[in-house]
């Protein structure tokens, strides 16, 4: 079981939590050397501003997540600067990926549901006892 758990989930990026993705793009790209990968783009269901970098030659993205208003579901993330927000994997299934890990104990925060960042791919967030909450992804895409 443990192969097929490895073969199924693939670490596609770690969402930073920051106030604003313009202010903290060109340190990562000065500092590490990370490239940009897409524009900034606004995600209204996910309440979100978001980008993604990459190191050059790596597979994993780092997605920088901003609050959209004072009312998005990340201004408290942000309030004392960056912060880890969430990992995410990219499934084959996200329905079959999303009702396994239910039933591993995890309690589903929202379903399957198309993403701006993904080009209408699905996303579904998860919750554990962890409080680091999971994204999953459906593979597929050039991101």
């Amino acid at each position: 079981m443990a192969s097929s758990l490895i073969a199924e989930f693939s670490l596609h990026h770690v969402g930073y939590a920051v106030p604003a993705i313009e202010l903290v793009t060109p340190v990562y790209v000065k500092r590490f050397g990370y490239e940009v990968c897409t524009p900034v783009i606004h995600d209204p269901t996910q309440t979100a501003y978001v980008q993604f970098l990459r190191l050059p030659g790596d597979r994993v993205f780092l997605e920088l997540v901003a609050p959209d208003s004072a009312e998005s579901k990340l201004s408290r993330a942000v309030r004392r600067g960056g912060a880890l927000n969430h990992l995410c994997y990219s499934v084959e299934d996200i329905e079959a990926a999303t009702a396994r890990l239910r039933e591993e104990g995890m309690a589903i925060l929202s379903a399957p549901v198309p993403a701006v960042a993904f080009k209408g791919r699905r996303i579904s967030w998860l919750l554990g006892d962890d409080p680091l909450p999971i994204e999953l992804v459906e593979r597929g895409g050039d991101l």
